[in-house]
């Protein structure tokens, strides 16, 4: 339909409409609603209405929406350069990004970083940079892991549906070890024998150029690596030099109550990968490693022509400079036990809930019928989630099974507004009959 002759009716419906004959079907949506403007921890939709946020964009908006300092950092940079590609004309912002990052990296080696777009490019080239410094090809994942969207990534991913179905073959050379998940029957000790089982069935360790896991894995379930488990894999990588990567896309940026949730282990890794939060919703990645292995690819080996924008990297800055300034690490963390409190107790009326877990502000609970761990429930968790969004609050499900419901609301929103999520929260299980 021609642009002049469209409806000038601004609806959900009508934009829907809209959507369905110009997209792809592949590209999906939650839920059927068009956001006009949002500030910190809600969002109104093009008809008025007012929702509570609890999805941040998918792990985006720890700042919450519209934070006046980054806006203000972006509008500034935007009035000195806002592109030349820094391979060809570099600029301060991208260095000075480079050099906070490192600081709050844990690791007692030397560092050095770089900037993508997305978080499927920081993955992908943390795997470059791990075979270009080992000369090795084999790359072990985990099931239920998510590193994005692209081929490489999606091959990294251990999870099929939707992700991987329908779009192989995948790149060669990369195996799944089982990760722990005691609710569903593996330790962590089943965890590092399937490792020793790929080293013994698939490809022998001196192969192996990384091994790469999320310190809580996000479209998996909200499962949370345990310091001993990452500890056991540190010094599996030692063993066999190994390079280990956290893949911080989803977790970084103070999710998790520490800047990084690897800062939690007691440990370091190799390197790590970060994207989401770390510039407010501007579309910024980073890589983040060790110096003797970030300086193995050749010159003109990493970047991007959009990589490490001068906008992104301002907002970037800015998120830094109000997690300082607000304090939002113990911000976090109040909202995690707040987050955690309030589902516990919708668990002690919901027998369906049988587990409420996270580290941090990153807060889930898993759905089961009749409370049985055999029966995992996804239809009860899409419901919980439409009922949720009819109310005025937006969830998000993950999880292997699709059971699970993830909080990723703003480290920003006040303690009224997590109230009042949660409160409908309870109405929605109660609709939906949990």
């Amino acid at each position: 339909m021609p642009l002049d002759n469209q409806s000038t009716t601004r609806t959900n419906a009508a934009l829907m409409a809209r959507r369905r004959a110009a997209l792809p079907s592949g590209l999906g949506q939650t839920y059927e609603v068009f956001a006009e403007r949002a500030e910190n921890a809600e969002v109104w939709d093009v008809e008025g209405k007012r929702y509570i946020d609890f999805a941040g964009g998918i792990a985006v908006l720890n700042t919450g929406h519209r934070h006046p300092k980054i806006v203000e950092a972006v509008k500034a940079q935007l009035d000195k350069v806002h592109h030349t590609c820094f391979q060809v004309l570099a600029y301060e912002p991208y260095v000075e990004l480079a050099e906070k990052l490192i600081e709050r990296t844990p690791g007692d080696f030397a560092k050095k970083a770089f900037f993508l777009s997305t978080g499927a490019e920081a993955v992908e080239n943390a795997i470059k940079v791990a075979r270009a410094a080992t000369k090795r090809q084999a790359v072990i994942a985990f099931g239920g892991g998510f590193h994005g969207r692209t081929l490489l990534g999606m091959a990294l991913t251990g999870k099929v549906a939707p992700y991987k179905a329908g779009f192989g073959p995948f790149p060669a050379e990369i195996y799944h070890a089982e990760f722990p998940n005691p609710l569903h029957g593996i330790t962590e000790a089943d965890a590092m024998r399937s490792i020793e089982h790929i080293f013994k069935y698939d490809v022998e360790a001196e192969r192996v150029a990384a091994i790469i896991l999320e310190p809580v894995q996000g479209e998996g379930g909200f499962y949370v690596a345990s310091p001993a488990f990452a500890q056991a894999l540190r010094a599996l990588c030692d063993k066999h030099g190994i390079v280990l990567i956290a893949d911080e896309v989803q977790t970084g940026a103070g999710r998790t109550g520490t800047w990084l949730a690897c800062e939690q282990w007691g440990v370091a890794p190799d390197m790590v990968t970060m994207a989401k939060s770390m510039a407010g919703g501007f579309p910024i990645a980073a890589v983040i490693g060790r110096a003797d292995l970030m300086d193995k690819p050749l010159p003109g080996g990493l970047g991007g022509t959009y990589a490490g924008n001068p906008l992104a990297c301002a907002a970037a800055l800015a998120v830094l400079e109000v997690f300082d300034e607000e304090k939002l690490l113990d911000r976090s963390k109040a909202v995690g036990e707040r987050l955690t409190n309030g589902l516990k107790a919708l668990a002690s009326r919901h027998h369906s809930i049988q587990d409420v877990r996270g580290l941090g502000a990153m807060v889930a609970i898993e759905l089961f019928k009749n409370g049985d761990h055999e029966q995992p429930d996804a239809d009860l968790t899409k419901r919980i989630c439409m009922e949720a969004i009819q109310r005025g609050l937006v969830l998000l499900s993950c999880g292997v099974y699709a059971n699970v419901i993830r909080v990723l609301v703003p480290l920003t929103a006040t303690d009224a507004q997590l109230d009042e999520g949660l409160k409908i929260m309870g109405e929605a299980m109660v609709a939906a009959g949990a």
